[in-house]
């Protein structure tokens, strides 16, 4: 079999990849807008137990980020196409629990499975793109994998909201949660080929010195066969690139734990329709995604570090509009703010950890930074949770958020640096025992 990378080489694969991430991301939405804002009448949480409601996304982020961590390492042993099945079937489960479930434990239960099917799936359709596509391709291509997956997040949360409504919030999400996993399983198993080999191939080329373009600045003194303790150090604090970039995705996953937990709740106590809700929040979750088709495209062309640092700036700065003013028109502004924030850092992050990371070890590098990043949902849920708890008041957890964007940003703007080879190279033109730097 011949190996070639980049997109137009692997257009097909490409597109099943695409499409189940978009079934990844349909997955995670049938939980964000339903569940929480019908927290209290229909699963029995207590009237302002902010604690109690941020419970469900603590166990998620948590879970997640930890199967983030452990697809990574598995992905290299198994395969991608393994790991990506295994967290299909890991989601079966979830929609009949949340149907039968008699109080909030049982969708505390199903969403640490959800946390697991998460972090297998999309970890693994990001991390096979990477492996398909070219370096000149790469925020492209993460910004494809963030515009679809995050279209499905938007698209699940508006569709079930009507669904809800039509048949009642436990059949609905019980026919759509079904019919989205088996569809992926079925696809998966028919169409998407495991991208490993192309991985391998990359590798091999750089070691014997066939890469035609400049190198990035690899860590130095980082083993030929790094492994799990020696990456996480890595990540987590001896290279201070990278421990600025994973500190980023952990604070960003704060805005997402406040739009998962508490936006709905807001608006709905506000006096928002059900379907309104959906619509708000599906707005944060479509200029998310849809502007990852331009952001992710402009880091291949102007760099990763600004969009990253200005990104996490204007995302805090649309957390901080929602308080300060009124009315579906102004909140749905915030939430748009809000998204073009997260899109011009979302994929940019993930990008600028793989411009970094050798291809020996990138599935690794990527799942550990995915871990620190998801486990921003807990570190955030928690968080933004004892922050409304301590004050009585749902608006401190808007605050806490907006703070805590900004300083993360200004974290990324001190230690960060430029990682796109083009702007920023290495000095070497072929790679020398994966210590280039």
């Amino acid at each position: 079999m011949e190996i070639r990378h980049g997109i137009s080489a692997n257009l097909e694969q490409f597109f099943h990849q695409l499409l189940q991430v978009l079934l990844v991301g349909l997955t995670l939405g049938m939980m964000r807008t339903v569940v929480p804002a019908l927290a209290e009448s229909e699963f029995g949480v207590p009237k302002n137990s902010f604690v109690l409601l941020s419970a469900f996304v603590v166990a998620f982020g948590v879970v997640k980020g930890t199967m983030n961590f452990i697809a990574g390492r598995l992905s290299e042993r198994l395969g991608r196409k393994r790991v990506l099945l295994l967290g299909w079937i890991v989601a079966l489960p979830v929609p009949p629990m949340i149907w039968y479930a008699p109080d909030w434990n049982w969708i505390v239960l199903a969403t640490v499975l959800l946390g697991v099917n998460q972090g297998l799936t999309w970890s693994m359709t990001q991390t096979a793109k990477l492996d398909i596509t070219r370096v000149e391709e790469r925020g492209l291509t993460i910004g494809l994998n963030e515009f679809a997956g995050y279209l499905g997040v938007a698209l699940a949360g508006i569709v079930t909201a009507y669904l809800a409504v039509m048949l009642g919030p436990r059949p609905a999400l019980l026919v759509f949660g079904l019919g989205v996993i088996c569809l992926a399983l079925l696809l998966t198993q028919l169409w998407v080929r495991d991208t490993l080999p192309w991985a391998r191939a990359e590798a091999a080329g750089q070691r014997q010195g066939e890469v035609p373009q400049r190198l990035p600045r690899y860590p130095r003194n980082v083993s030929a066969q790094p492994g799990t303790w020696e990456l996480l150090t890595l990540l987590s604090w001896r290279d201070r690139r990278l421990a600025a970039l994973c500190q980023a995705g952990l604070v960003e996953k704060f805005v997402d734990a406040l739009v998962w937990v508490l936006y709905p709740l807001f608006l709905y106590r506000q006096g928002v329709s059900l379907t309104n809700v959906g619509w708000i929040i599906g707005i944060y979750g479509l200029v998310w995604g849809s502007s990852q088709l331009f952001t992710g495209w402009l880091s291949d062309r102007i760099g990763r570090h600004r969009p990253n640092v200005l990104g996490m700036w204007v995302c805090g700065a649309g957390v901080a509009m929602m308080l300060l003013g009124q009315g579906v028109a102004w909140w749905s502004l915030s939430a748009a703010v809000s998204g073009f924030g997260m899109a011009l850092l979302y994929p940019n992050l993930s990008a600028a950890v793989a411009d970094i990371a050798h291809p020996a070890w990138r599935g690794s590098a990527i799942g550990i930074y995915r871990f620190w990043r998801d486990l921003g949902y807990g570190v955030g849920a928690l968080g933004l949770g004892l922050a409304a708890h301590f004050s009585g008041q749902i608006e401190a957890s808007f605050w806490f958020v907006t703070l805590s964007m900004f300083a993360s940003g200004a974290l990324l703007a001190w230690f960060g640096e430029e990682t796109h080879p083009r702007f920023n190279p290495s000095d070497a033109v072929v790679d020398p025992g994966l210590s280039s730097r």
